[in-house]
């Protein structure tokens, strides 16, 4: 039984360790939303809301995230009573459209919170079943060719298992030609264009057929899967959809027009755990493989990414990098470390998330921060 009397919402500021550059924007520092959730029991764990500080990846933002969960989604549970996490979804979406990354922060935070009270790991508490998980990295748009040939050779002597290249119109076929050039056949490339170009780059994005490319991710509009299908028809290169992938729904849609052929899924972008579960189920139905994508999260959110990409289906490297490849100093102890073979450990000895949240530095870092309590906690 879940009851979750408190919640405290904080905001770090973690400046990268150097700018991430994608088709959209800079980020050069993480607005990072904490939230930490208390159980009745005495139970407490900490989640993260992936949302950005511009409405450029997603509409939402760190401060629209803010404002959901305090004004219309944390009501909702605190005070109440649940059998498990999985009703909690159902919960938050009941004539609430939209936020998804907001009721993700919640939504997840009680699948951690029920863990840590079930004294097991998250990843078990989902279902997962791997040990270790293939890590890939993902290299932000540079100013030349070989600008990125020089990171990606220095990611494939990591031991990266998958080196992920972001395009945009003007930086792509000869950025990615001259890092498949230099990496030989054998090295698993993919290219990301996070929604950058037309169905009228058709012609010229299938230059890129030529790379031996695992995929392209999200090369065209995230609200548009009728063109994304036309595209896949036009291409050898298999098409993967993140940003248009918002629900199981849209999975089965994609699968139906044939819009892709693999599926990134970020817990945070779809609503959480239990939509990121039913997706992976329709696509392990299908035989559509899936992977798991980063937020720039902090260590907090790396962990539910790890827990989710646990599950059996998840056969492709996740963009799950150690956190030295972001951040000077993380804010879990122990931080993400990759090992040699570019794998990363699942913690599924710990209980809940598997890594602890260094407070001091946390306080450190916090610029606000705002509690929530239920009613029976505010009278005690």
């Amino acid at each position: 039984m879940l009851r979750l009397d408190r919640i405290v919402l904080r905001e770090i500021r973690l400046a990268l360790k150097e700018p991430f550059r994608i088709s959209s924007g800079v980020v050069t520092e993480r607005r990072v939303l904490l939230l930490e959730l208390f159980d009745a029991d005495g139970a407490s764990t900490w989640s993260e809301c992936v949302a950005g500080e511009q409405p450029n990846y997603s509409p939402e933002t760190i401060d629209t995230a803010w404002f959901a969960i305090r004004e219309w989604l944390a009501t909702r549970l605190l005070g109440r009573s649940f059998d498990g996490p999985e009703v909690i979804s159902g919960v938050l979406d009941q004539n609430v459209r939209g936020h998804n990354m907001a009721k993700a922060a919640l939504e997840m935070g009680m699948w951690a919170l029920a863990a840590t009270k079930e004294r097991v790991s998250l990843s078990n508490r989902l279902g997962g079943t791997r040990e270790r998980i293939a890590t890939g990295i993902s290299l932000g748009i540079q100013q030349t060719p070989d600008a990125l040939v020089q990171r990606a050779q220095a990611a494939f002597a990591q031991g990266y298992r998958k080196i992920k290249l972001k395009i945009q119109p003007g930086q792509d076929v000869e950025y990615v030609g001259a890092v498949r050039t230099a990496l030989g056949r054998d090295v698993h490339l993919m290219a990301d264009a996070n929604s950058a170009y037309r169905l009228g780059d058709a012609d010229h994005l299938a230059q890129l057929d030529a790379f031996d490319l695992i995929m392209i991710e999200q090369p065209l509009g995230r609200d548009d899967l009728v063109r994304h299908a036309k595209l896949q028809r036009r291409l050898k290169t298999r098409l993967c959809l993140d940003e248009s992938i918002t629900d199981a729904d849209r999975a089965e849609d994609m699968i139906e027009l044939g819009a892709g052929k693999i599926i990134n899924i970020k817990p945070g972008r779809v609503g959480g755990f239990t939509v990121s579960k039913a997706i992976h189920d329709i696509c392990e139905r299908n035989a559509i493989p899936v992977w798991c994508g980063g937020m720039l999260e902090s260590g907090v959110g790396r962990a539910y990414n790890v827990a989710l990409a646990s599950l059996p289906n998840f056969s492709l490297p996740g963009d799950l990098s150690p956190s030295a490849r972001y951040w000077e100093q993380d804010v879990v102890i122990p931080e993400w470390t990759m090992d040699a073979d570019g794998m990363v450990r699942v913690p599924r000895g710990e209980p809940g998330i598997g890594v602890a949240v260094d407070m001091a530095r946390v306080e450190g870092l916090t610029v606000r921060q705002e509690a929530m309590a239920s009613t029976s906690m505010a009278t005690r």
